[in-house]
């Protein structure tokens, strides 16, 4: 689960990392009363969205001549200007790609005097199992562009659980950023502040960028992105109050209403597994056929009926999918079950596209026998290879 920039920064302040000032807006009325309450004479207005990149965004409303979605502003009718600019039009990014998202909250923050940039993030390394710092002096750019350019000025390093979080942890970071004195105590000081909330939110990643030395020589976190693991929520429930849904892909919202692991992506086949690993096999047996897999979507292992139907019109609800592929391996789950909530989800949305359905396991002759009964034109196959390139000659001949 992600939350929105000021949401972050605000959660952080509350572990004691230091962020400047700010309010958040839903109109252009309230973005000028949020800077208001500012010292200014400086203001940043910045769009709210779940992407990163919005200063080199552009508004699709606006023209490619106008500014991104991180502007600066020196009176209140530049904010206000500013705010009637972003709000209600759509801000495309390099992270949001051509469809772009929706502005419809505004961050309004203190303006800060930049000496230099940092950037610092905290993650789970997955090789090791533990929460990982990555540290570099290039803050404000790209990362990625960082890594592949000059990898040598990215440091990371990760912190042992059993330990926690040491002075020597500190004294790295602030090595890294090649900080001494005073701004290395606090560079130790911050670090330390944003492993407290890693853990203390159960984080799955901090991204701050940039950390900045200010005019009067202090840290501040200028910019957050954090976002948590949804497993972990259930013990969050003040977290979760944070959740902006309007952020989400309606389909993926649609899927965790009913405990379905549902990714979208690219393609036009759209896949109906049980089991991650056997979804992952089913995308690239797809990909091998020469076609690619549109959705990533396991059902589980425990799933009945209304939870079949429901992952059925998910995929069905998507305009790109020419195709389903079915691949159920009955173990704890019934092929019986599948094969009644796809006759069920079938018929209720109109079948329009090809289906192949591949069954294996408990209870098969049943779910074939509910399949080949149901009227539908449904494809039966052996096995995945058989199912895969049924698919993929059925959509080609659909076309």
């Amino acid at each position: 689960m992600n939350i929105h920039e000021y949401q972050a920064k605000e959660l952080l302040a509350k572990f004691g990392v230091p962020v400047p000032a700010g309010h958040a807006a839903l109109t252009v009325d309230e973005a000028v009363a949020a800077a208001g309450k500012l010292p200014g004479p400086l203001y940043v207005v910045k769009a709210q969205i779940h992407a990163g990149g919005r200063g080199k965004g552009k508004f699709k409303e606006l023209g490619p001549d106008a500014k991104g979605g991180v502007r600066l502003a020196k009176t209140l009718d530049e904010v206000k200007a500013h705010a009637a600019d972003m709000l209600g039009n759509t801000l495309v990014t390099i992270q949001t790609g051509e469809a772009g998202k929706q502005v419809n909250r505004l961050y309004v923050t203190d303006g800060v005097d930049i000496e230099k940039e940092f950037y610092l993030a905290l993650l789970v390394d997955r090789a090791t199992g533990r929460v990982a710092f990555v540290v570099s002096t290039e803050g404000g750019m790209d990362i990625e562009t960082v890594a592949h350019d000059t990898p040598e000025k990215i440091h990371t390093f990760d912190v042992d659980p059993a330990t926690g979080f040491m002075p020597h942890h500190g004294r790295a970071v602030a090595k890294a950023l090649e900080l001494s004195g005073d701004l290395a105590k606090q560079a130790q000081n911050v670090a330390a502040k944003l492993y407290d909330a890693f853990l203390g939110t159960d984080a799955s990643q901090i991204e701050i960028n940039p950390l900045a030395i200010t005019g009067d020589n202090k840290l501040m976190v200028l910019d957050a992105k954090v976002g948590f693991d949804s497993n972990a929520m259930f013990r969050h429930k003040d977290l979760l109050e944070l959740r902006d849904e309007t952020e989400e892909d309606p389909m993926e919202l649609e899927a965790s209403k009913y405990d379905l692991a549902y990714i979208k992506l690219d393609g036009d086949i759209g896949c109906m597994v049980n089991g991650a690993g056997l979804a992952m096999a089913t995308m690239d047996i797809i990909k091998l056929n020469g076609m690619f897999p549109a959705n990533f979507l396991d059902v589980g292992g425990g799933a009945n009926k209304e939870k079949v139907t429901a992952a059925f019109k998910i995929i069905l609800s998507d305009p790109a999918v020419k195709g389903i592929l079915v691949n159920i391996f009955g173990g704890i789950m019934r092929c019986d079950i599948i094969a009644d909530g796809i006759v069920a989800a079938a018929k209720e949305v109109n079948l329009g596209v090809p289906l192949v359905v591949r069954l294996e396991g408990t209870n098969v002759e049943e779910g074939k026998k509910i399949l080949a009964e149901s009227g539908l034109p449904i494809v039966p196959a052996n096995d995945l290879g058989d199912a895969a390139k049924k698919i993929v000659a059925q959509v080609k001949e659909a076309a």
